[in-house]
């Protein structure tokens, strides 16, 4: 489709009800991430909780980056009872049940029982989450019309997704200084009741459906052909759609994240470190951050459609660098002013780079293999920062020893923005790639 053959969206556009159906289920998606991660850090750092201990337990992240092993059945079944709604919504709403739940249990527990205790907890939110993640990331892929369509859908899901992002990072702060961490996090655990009435008011994707019936017709999941078309091929699907480029692509995608996974758990370390109290810091997430948000994830969906998919992704990787690093400059700045420009101006970063990368990512999926396919690409572009950010705390403890804590952190915040030159030289080698081809299709 031609730029000048796409339409043009009208401000009705963004209130239709499926739009906002997407908004609140990318809310409910976003919900859990910074609660069993960023979030969980600020609050086990205010418990006097050592970084290296920190850094460790932000592994139960990894669910994230492992949903791809179990997606395929999320493909080929309904669950039971709850699959009355639909294959999609059906998933979203039993997962959405579970993260509820367990955000509450993290609430009752506390750190009073132990970490390991309440480590577990958080991995089976952070397991039935990105469980939700997928079936979500299937509707909403699904549920579009064309490829304008889906960017309308993306913006939408990230809107909501990182006000839920900036709802637990910032506005829970002022929130756990008056009633605590605990009360703090079953609130928290309620306001999933936002996606669970967008889940029931959502229509099941009917063009998808169809397509599945026809391969449970063809292969039931209950034969030896069914299964194997259930795991494999969706990956065999996708590496013949995108032939020798798809290793270099799933390799550029997960490094495409690893400036912002690496540094997420020794942010609000620092802040408690640095003395920033949680009202002061709430105040500049919600202020500065959410606009910084805001005309980010506008500019990813403007950049994405005026340069192009793969364009706008080397333009947010270079953004999202960029922000990551002038974190740098905080431990030895950190007045209220250099604070809220530093803060707008990341979240505006991470904001665009994500939008770009989503949109990216979803345009690579095939129809009938669209929660596997994009699970395996969301999951890889998650492993490796997961497994990483884990060393985050001992590598900042590290470096204090030599060159005292402030400057680590700052030490810190320089080297995990430069992590992301690799994969800003993979994409342009991607693109590199495209436009030969685009040239020479043959």
């Amino acid at each position: 489709m031609t730029a000048s053959a796409r339409p043009r969206y009208k401000f009705r556009d963004y209130l239709s009800p499926r739009v906002l159906t997407m908004l609140a289920l990318g809310f409910s998606s976003g919900l859990p991430f910074n609660l069993v991660g960023n979030t969980l850090g600020y609050w086990l750092r205010d418990e006097h909780t050592t970084l290296k201990a920190i850094g460790f337990i932000s592994w139960v992240g990894i669910a994230y980056s492992l949903k791809f092993l179990w997606a395929p059945f999320l493909d080929r079944t309904r669950v039971p009872v709850l699959g009355r709604l639909g294959r999609r919504r059906g998933w979203i709403l039993l997962t959405q049940l579970f993260v509820g739940a367990g955000l509450i249990a993290m609430a009752i527990l506390g750190t009073g029982h132990g970490l390991g205790v309440l480590g577990a907890v958080a991995l089976v939110v952070a397991f039935s989450a990105s469980t939700q993640d997928v079936a979500t990331d299937a509707w909403r892929i699904e549920s579009s019309r064309n490829r304008d369509d889906l960017g309308l859908l993306t913006s939408a899901y990230t809107f909501g997704f990182r006000t839920a992002l900036l709802g637990t990072e910032a506005v829970i702060l002022p929130i756990a200084q008056r009633i605590g961490w605990n009360a703090s996090y079953a609130v928290y655990g309620a306001l999933i009741g936002i996606g669970i009435i967008a889940c029931l008011y959502a229509t099941e994707p009917a063009q998808a459906d169809e397509v599945m019936a026809r391969k449970q017709a063809s292969a039931p999941l209950s034969t030896t052909r069914g299964i194997f078309d259930a795991i494999a091929g969706p990956f065999i699907a996708f590496f013949k759609a995108h032939g020798a480029n798809a290793v270099l692509m799933l390799l550029a995608i997960s490094l495409f994240q690893l400036p912002n996974f690496v540094s997420g758990p020794m942010y609000n370390p620092m802040y408690v470190d640095m003395g920033l109290t949680k009202d002061m810091v709430g105040a500049v997430r919600g202020s500065f951050g959410l606009v910084g948000v805001f005309i980010g994830v506008a500019a990813g969906g403007y950049l994405s459609l005026r340069l192009g998919l793969m364009r706008a992704v080397i333009v947010g990787c270079f953004g999202q660098m960029f922000g990551t690093a002038l974190y740098a400059v905080l431990p030895y700045a950190h007045d209220p002013v250099t604070f809220a420009v530093i803060m707008g101006v990341d979240n505006f970063a991470i904001a665009m780079a994500g939008v770009t990368l989503v949109a990216y990512m979803s345009s690579l999926t095939s129809l009938g293999y669209t929660a596997t396919q994009y699970a395996l690409l969301s999951s890889t572009y998650a492993w490796a920062g997961k497994i990483l950010k884990g060393f985050s705390g001992a590598a900042v403890e590290s470096m204090a020893a030599q060159l005292g804590l402030m400057n680590a952190y700052a030490a810190f915040f320089i080297g995990c923005g430069a992590i992301g030159v690799p994969a800003l030289i993979l994409f342009a080698l991607l693109a590199r790639r495209q436009a030969r081809l685009s040239v020479n299709p043959s």
